[in-house]
Parts: C-alpha cells; sequence; structure tokens
C-alpha cells in the first residue's frame, strides 16, 4: 500500500512538526482500524480511484447489476458534493453510504469509517460480500491516503490519453488492478492502446489490466471474474 512516503507534495507551517507525517500516521491507524472492522466482517472492500470522468459510476452500475444474485454489494460513495452517483447506484439495488467532502479532493479512513457506521444503521457488515469505496475525481490525493481497504483499483479512459500513468505515477503504482474505460469510444479517437498498456508496465508490472466498455459490456467478464477471485484471496466468505 502506497501512501506516507510518496512524492505528492504538502505545505507544513515550519513549527518543528512534520505536519504531514502526522496526518498521514493517524490517517493509517485508522485505515489499520477499519481494515480490522472489515475483516471481521469478511467483507473484502475494493478502493476505486480515477481522475474525475474516467467511468467509475458508470462502471460500479454495470457491476452490480452483473453481481445481483451472486454477490451482496455495497457502496461508500464518495463525492465532493451532491449524491447524484449515490442515487445512480441506488437505482440498481446497491445500498449506498454516501459521503460528500466539501473541498476535500480525497477520501481519507475517518471518512470510510464514517460509512461504514452509515451502512452499518440498516444492516451489519457481515450482510455484504464485496464493498466498492468509490473515491472522489482525482489522479493524486486519493493515492496517499489508506482507508483499510483490501484492493486498490485504478481506472483510466481512452478520452484521458495514454500518458496519465507517466504523468501520476503514484496512483498507478500503488494499483491492485488498472481498468481502461470507455472501449467503445476507441474507434473515435486517435488514442494508442498498447501505449497506454506499455506506460501502465513500466510504473506497474505486477498489477492485472483489464480494458473494457460498461456501455455495451464488452470485456466486462473478466473484471467480474478477478473480483471474485479477490474474495478468496482476502478470506470473504460468500453464503
Amino acid at each position: 500500500m502506497c501512501g506516507p512516503n510518496s512524492d505528492h507534495e504538502h505545505t507544513n507551517i515550519d513549527v518543528g512538526v512534520d505536519l504531514d507525517l502526522d496526518l498521514l500516521l493517524d490517517n493509517n491507524a485508522m485505515a489499520q482500524r477499519n481494515q480490522a472492522r472489515l475483516d471481521a466482517a469478511q467483507l473484502c472492500c475494493v478502493n476505486l480511484m480515477s481522475g474525475p470522468g474516467a467511468g467509475k459510476t458508470s462502471l460500479l452500475e454495470q457491476t452490480v447489476a452483473a453481481l445481483q444474485g451472486t454477490l451482496r454489494v455495497a457502496v461508500v460513495e464518495g463525492d465532493m458534493t451532491t449524491e447524484l452517483d449515490a442515487e445512480r447506484l441506488r437505482a440498481r439495488g446497491a445500498p449506498v453510504a454516501a459521503i460528500t467532502t466539501g473541498r476535500a479532493c480525497h477520501l481519507d479512513a475517518n471518512l470510510l469509517a464514517d460509512g461504514l457506521a452509515q451502512l452499518e444503521r440498516d444492516a451489519a457488515l457481515s450482510d455484504f460480500s464485496l464493498l466498492f469505496v468509490e473515491n472522489v475525481g482525482n489522479l493524486v490525493c486519493p493515492a496517499e491516503f489508506a482507508l483499510g481497504e483490501h484492493v486498490r483499483v485504478v481506472l483510466v479512459a481512452v478520452t484521458e490519453g495514454e500518458d496519465k500513468p507517466l504523468k501520476y505515477p503514484l496512483m498507478f503504482r500503488c494499483a491492485d488492478c488498472v481498468v481502461i474505460t470507455k472501449l467503445d469510444l476507441l474507434p473515435h479517437l486517435r488514442f494508442d492502446i498498447d501505449a497506454l498498456q506499455a506506460h501502465i508496465r513500466q510504473i506497474n508490472a505486477r498489477a492485472p489490466i483489464f480494458a473494457l466498455s460498461a456501455e455495451t459490456g464488452q470485456g466486462m467478464a473478466p473484471w467480474l471474474e478477478w473480483l471474485h477471485s479477490q474474495l478468496a484471496v482476502h478470506q470473504c466468505i460468500v453464503a
């Protein structure tokens, strides 16, 4: 997991205390407590991160619909303002805890704890098999803050350009999986998907890469199979 020792810069007040380090230490302690709660509930948590407009909500809509009947799925939805994305996912039948961050450009471990508490008002965490966290759309700050998740998934759309992994290396270095989205738009773009994959591999040689379209369903099956595999990896039991 990436976080405290990263290349993201914060402005510190020169009072003899590294406020950046203190902030991340406190966050990481809460993240450990969150993961302990998730482990106790045998609930696998997937943190979805990307820049704005990469298609996180669209992917979640199709993923939730595809998993209905096989997995019990819940979502913690992070946005700076509004519950528009949360309402889209509720319409798909998923329990959703909405977290609005105001000016903050990321979720942190305390905000995930708030989201877990919201979900627990209506059901025990152990009632779910898979928890998605849709992080705030940002390719910098979310990579810094561990939430207590088990895996990190980074989305990059074909509309964003092949250079995103090179421009935002921390985000892609931290990824346990990379999903290339909006594949249906590829015929209409000057975009080299092989170059994008090479740039991802330059930063992260181990993460599986899936290319898909939530709009058409192309490429969804391998992504869904990978999600199922994570339940076994993280010892979460499907009833």
